[in-house]
């Protein structure tokens, strides 16, 4: 079974508040700052091989209003992600919503730069 996605960028103007921001709603370390060629990155930790993604500073490149939502892997809690999120500067656009009980349950918030994020989790 091969993947849909295999990397995603997340438009940031500021990428050290950005990293700040997201490591606290996920409650784990990001890698690094990269360049590559002039673009600034921070990967987000993921298993090899596999999806991964960054946050991308990049001449260009910012959030917008709509367009393709990215959903994060927040486990083990969908509300737990949702407080940390707020208590750092986001914003709830949809509460914790149960999908199907097998599935789990998402949100939506808008972080800090405005970007719309998916948030899922079985709990």
């Amino acid at each position: 079974m091969r993947n849909a996605n295999t990397w995603f960028d997340i438009p940031v103007a500021d990428l050290a508040a950005a990293q700040r921001f997201y490591e606290r709603l996920l409650d784990r370390p990001m890698r690094g700052t990269e360049d590559l060629g002039g673009d600034t990155m921070v990967v987000f930790a993921h298993d090899k091989p596999g999806a991964g993604g960054c946050l991308a500073h990049r001449p260009g490149h910012k959030a917008t209003e709509g367009g393709t939502v990215v959903y994060l892997d927040c486990a083990p809690s969908v509300q737990a992600a949702l407080d940390r999120a707020v208590e750092a500067g986001g914003r709830v656009v949809t509460p914790r919503t149960l999908i199907a009980p097998e599935v789990g349950y998402f949100a939506l918030l808008r972080d800090p730069e405005g970007n719309l994020v998916g948030l899922h989790a079985k709990e």
